[in-house]
């Protein structure tokens, strides 16, 4: 069996030498999915794992815009079409510095998991550019927008591709990236999700993703008999994701004590409790600020510059700020701490080692594919909405989502589970999310 898992990466690495966040996303996926399409007749010998790793289609395009000062600036656009076996091509933009063709490969391979795990007819996709919206006026981030619309309106479409925000993309991107292509197209359709209440938005959208993680880690506590009453949670980001993860671990009766983003991370003895979350909501959301400026405002916290929060004793560990950020040490560290459950928030935020050190401890560990799909699921509510020319209710979007996390957990014990009663999370979310593509493209041929 290790010798064919070998092969297999040793091929993509050969084609993919360059990328790698691509070929770790993939190896991790590999080691689970290839011991079960051995054992299973209907996958072995069809080589549907190799076609999954290779993107349908890869579009890379300039993007030329001008500035305040009227220079022209130029940057890098992407869409990658990783599967659309169960459906059309789904995923967010993500704008950022360091976007390149191997991160949004590995965004777009794990998406087509993430995807099928919803259980919605949804394929897998990843975009983005090279662009910085910080320190970018609201006109120069328009006029870049529109100019990334101006060539990605050829390549997508309410039946065929529908992005979605990401790093850098939020509310206000999506409204300039809409209005271009209802522009060029001559079309009002839901073509984007993450778009504004007034013009075709879906309630609980920007909090899905971090309500869906904390969703799911309530869920594996059930398995223990426990619950997030009374525990202490460690969080990193500051961003949309975890911000809602916070506000709902406080729901749930959690006492929250980080937050982070690139410049470091504040500890907040007391908890950050409601009335502290909204300041940093407006610090981070209105004012574009850094998360240092939460010690001013609240001097008994702490602020730790350059690192991140898992050194910090907790119950539960919750990274929501980007990949490969909790590493073997970190993993360690929180164990040591008697950390009991991590659910990742984000996309790929541990490290191989980190994961391996979890599964190790026999912790509960929710990897981000399934515990992160909260987002993507809302979105795909958000389209059948535009579908129908309909809006639910707060509550209903909120029930659907609960639904369909605790369908994603029911899946991963369905695969995951041990002889020894041990839930393999990693492990079940990726061949439930495997299986479903992968018996679709076999109903459909060689395509």
């Amino acid at each position: 069996m290790k010798d064919t898992i070998e092969g297999f990466l040793d091929l993509v690495k050969e084609r993919n030498g360059h990328e790698p966040e691509f070929l770790q996303a993939v190896e991790e996926v590999a080691e689970t999915v290839i011991p079960y399409i051995v054992k299973h007749d209907i996958y072995y010998g069809k080589n549907i794992l190799l076609r999954m790793v290779e993107p349908e289609r890869l579009i890379s395009f300039r993007v030329c815009w001008v500035d305040d000062s009227g220079e022209i600036q130029v940057n890098r656009g992407y869409r990658i079409q990783m599967n659309s076996a169960i459906g059309p091509y789904k995923g967010g933009l993500r704008f950022h510095p360091t976007v390149n063709a191997s991160i949004l490969k590995f965004l777009a391979f794990e998406q087509v998991f993430k995807n099928s795990l919803t259980t919605l007819p949804m394929g897998g996709g990843k975009g983005g550019s090279d662009f910085d919206p910080k320190g970018k006026s609201d006109n120069e981030i328009m006029r870049f927008c529109h100019a990334f619309m101006s060539e990605l309106f050829r390549h997508i479409g309410p039946n065929t591709d529908i992005p979605a925000g990401d790093i850098g993309v939020g509310q206000r991107e999506i409204g300039f990236l809409f209005g271009m292509y209802r522009k060029m197209r001559n079309e009002f359709t839901g073509v984007l999700t993450g778009k504004g209440m007034t013009w075709g938005g879906s309630l609980i959208r920007p909090e899905a993703t971090g309500y869906g993680t904390v969703y799911f880690a309530e869920n594996m506590l059930k398995t223990k008999n426990d619950s997030f009453k009374g525990k202490t949670i460690v969080i990193s980001g500051s961003g949309n994701v975890a911000q809602f993860a916070a506000e709902k671990s406080l729901q749930l009766g959690a006492k929250v004590v980080t937050l982070s983003d690139s410049s470091g991370y504040i500890y907040d003895d007391e908890g950050i409790d409601d009335g502290k979350l909204k300041f940093i909501m407006t610090l981070k959301n209105e004012k574009r600020g850094r998360i240092s400026e939460y010690v001013k405002e609240y001097p008994n916290a702490k602020f730790t510059k350059g690192k991140t929060p898992w050194g910090e004793a907790c119950d539960i560990a919750l990274p929501c700020a980007t990949q490969n950020e909790l590493n073997e040490d970190d993993a360690k560290t929180l164990l040591n701490n008697g950390c009991i459950c991590v659910s990742e928030g984000a996309n790929m935020p541990s490290t191989k080692e980190a994961i391996a050190a979890f599964h190790k401890a026999k912790i509960l560990f929710a990897p981000g594919k399934a515990s992160n799909a909260g987002g993507v699921a809302t979105s795909g509510l958000e389209m059948t909405q535009n579908s129908l020319r309909y809006k639910w209710t707060r509550e209903e979007v909120d029930n659907k989502l609960k639904d369909i996390m605790t369908d994603i957990h029911k899946s991963c014990i369905e695969y995951g589970t041990e002889e020894d009663g041990y839930i393999d999370y990693v492990k079940g979310a990726n061949i439930a999310g495997f299986v479903k593509v992968a018996d679709a493209m076999l109903a459909q041929g060689i395509v």
